[in-house]
């Protein structure tokens, strides 16, 4: 359950809901429009106090009408203004003609502004509705201010983002600074919205929590310790290693054993009780030099592995890092369809002819784990990766109701999604994170969460968050190595 307003994500859709709502409510929506635009020219004087001209672009909806209050608070502040508008404003309608009607101020079409030196634009054009390609004119206008590098303020959302996937509809804004009310919006987190909504501000223009709760359902929100802390199993005095749990990663030959290495080492530092590395007998010299706390056991082939499977304390599984693509990763796989899985790398290739054959295998409560990035995704998704009207959210969650199982769409805006309907944007991961094996360490460390006993999801998405946690301990020229030495448990 996600407690605070500030880690929900609401889509364009939700948050017209909520506006609707409000209004029945009978909350004053003009008295939001001008709470709205007075917080968007508070912060235009707070973050531009040298400012020699702002400069308001107002659209022909209520993104529109945000900016004409904006442009009236900074006139009647003794700034300097100029105010270009899209369209006809006589056209306006309901709130936002009210707040045009209000504003003293002489617009000028919007083809007519040049850029001068000290201006700071403040975009109200569009904001999160934006739901087609932005026009010729406007594309146009994003081009002379990008050129000229004018600082802009967005109101909401840099116009030309789609609210709910983050893409560019044609050309957007690169704004310095964003502010939006109430909650922020899946776009605002989504590569590229998150690099061009710059800094993001979330400003309370007073509707209710209740009613934002309503329309948003918390389906969407931010990966924070709230999505998942309440699942975590609870410290007790009186354990022993076995309650923690019992970890096994499989590893690849002996020339492509360190990747299970990462993998285990990561798993027992993020609180698994023990983990075991199951090991091809000719790669168990290799492992065995290189291990201490971490176990080893001689598997190599469906037999030997079967066998083993006898022992029902063995329930959490990792597989994939350095195994090897091919019918030995799959035979492996239909061995522990019953049991917990985290599937990565070669271990997802192996099924990319067949990807049915994988999702077949793990039917019920949702016990695997598949960590694909872009283009393990579209091995495994061919049809959902390539449909362009999705974003990444509804491509994730797609996946995992096809698959039942936690989906983890990596990147630097990771995703993970629940059969469900759940999902969660991942924020906390730095950029030194792209780096080889940093996904065998991930991979570990859901593991361990799953040896645990939490639930696949609530492992993936807490398993992200501490990968991300651990790459801003380690810092910026990290190495696998160094990235699995900082993982701690939660």
């Amino acid at each position: 359950m996600i407690k605070h307003l500030s880690d929900l994500l609401l889509t364009p859709a939700e948050m017209a809901a909520v506006d609707t709502a409000a209004a029945a409510s009978g909350i004053d929506s003009f008295g939001l429009m001008e709470r709205a635009g007075a917080a968007a020219a508070a912060a235009a004087l707070r973050l531009h106090p040298g400012a020699l001209r702002f400069v308001v672009f107002c659209g022909p909806g209520n993104n529109g009408g945000d900016a004409y209050v904006a442009a009236r608070h900074l006139q009647e502040s003794g700034a300097r203004v100029a105010l270009f508008h899209l369209g006809d404003p006589s056209r306006l309608k309901g709130d936002a003609a009210r707040a045009q009607a209000g504003c003293v101020l002489q617009g000028q079409n919007l083809d007519l502004y040049r850029p001068e030196t000290g201006d700071i634009v403040i975009d109200g054009l569009f904001g999160a509705g934006l739901g087609r390609e932005v026009p010729a004119d406007v594309r146009a206008l994003i081009g002379r201010v990008t050129e000229a590098a004018i600082p802009v303020l967005a109101i909401d959302l840099p116009s030309g983002l789609d609210g709910r996937t983050g893409k560019v509809l044609g050309a957007a804004f690169r704004a310095r600074d964003t502010i939006t009310f109430m909650t922020r919006k899946p776009g605002h987190l989504l590569m590229p919205g998150r690099e061009l909504c710059g800094e993001l501000e979330v400003f309370d223009i007073g509707i209710p929590a209740r009613i934002i709760r309503a329309e948003a359902g918390g389906v969407i929100a931010e990966n924070t310790p709230d999505a998942w802390k309440r699942v975590l199993p609870a410290e007790q005095l009186e354990t022993h290693k076995y309650k923690r749990g019992h970890l096994v990663v499989f590893s690849g030959e002996a020339d492509k054993t360190g990747a299970a290495r990462m993998s285990a080492i990561s798993g027992l530092k993020a609180g698994a009780g023990l983990v075991t590395i199951a090991s091809p007998r000719a790669a168990t010299a290799a492992n065995a030099a290189h291990l201490t706390a971490v176990m080893l056991h001689a598997i190599d082939d469906e037999v030997d592995l079967g066998d083993w499977l006898s022992d029902k304390r063995l329930q959490t599984f990792v597989l994939g890092p350095g195994f090897g693509i091919g019918a030995r990763a799959r035979g492996f796989v239909s061995a522990l369809a019953d049991r917990h899985l985290v599937l990565d790398a070669d271990g997802i290739s192996s099924f990319k002819d067949d990807p049915q054959q994988l999702f077949d295998l793990f039917r019920g409560e949702p016990r695997l784990v598949l960590t694909p990035h872009e283009g393990e995704f579209a091995r495994l998704f061919p049809d959902i990766g390539g449909d362009d009207a999705l974003g990444k959210v509804d491509k994730a969650l797609a996946a995992a109701r096809r698959a039942n199982a936690a989906i983890i769409y990596k990147g630097a805006d990771t995703v993970i999604a629940a059969p469900d309907g759940r999902a969660l944007i991942n924020t906390n991961a730095p950029v030194w994170l792209a780096t080889a094996g940093s996904g065998d360490v991930l991979a570990g460390i859901i593991g361990g969460l799953l040896a645990q006993g939490l639930p696949a999801f609530e492992a993936a998405a807490a398993g992200v968050w501490l990968h991300g946690e651990a790459g801003q301990r380690a810092g910026k020229g990290l190495t696998a190595e160094e990235l699995a030495a900082e993982v701690l448990p939660l």
